[in-house]
């Protein structure tokens, strides 16, 4: 199992945790634990919010980068972590 792989189990053995995703940088799902019609909505919906989120902090300030992004509701809280060539979601019930 790669290093990768084995994250994503250790994120998802977490109380609360959904599921985990990887999306890449066009926002095509590469790995999922959630159901396909979940994985194609919300993977195409927070790539567009990542982007934006991105673009927002650049535009504030060329010298910086967006390196994580949370989104907490009062039911389910999303944590994005965007790298260079993919993307990781985390979506978890509180």
């Amino acid at each position: 199992m790669t290093e990768v792989e084995e994250t994503l189990k250790r994120i998802q053995s977490h109380k609360g945790v959904i599921g985990t995703m990887v999306i890449n940088a066009e926002g095509i799902p590469i790995r999922t634990t959630l159901d396909n019609s979940t994985t194609v909505q919300y993977a195409g919906l927070l790539h567009q919010l990542t982007m934006k989120a991105k673009s927002t902090v650049r535009d504030i300030d060329p010298q910086n980068d967006l390196t994580f992004l949370r989104i907490r509701s009062k039911k389910h809280e999303i944590m994005v972590a965007p790298g260079n060539r993919t993307c990781r979601f985390l979506l978890k019930m509180l």
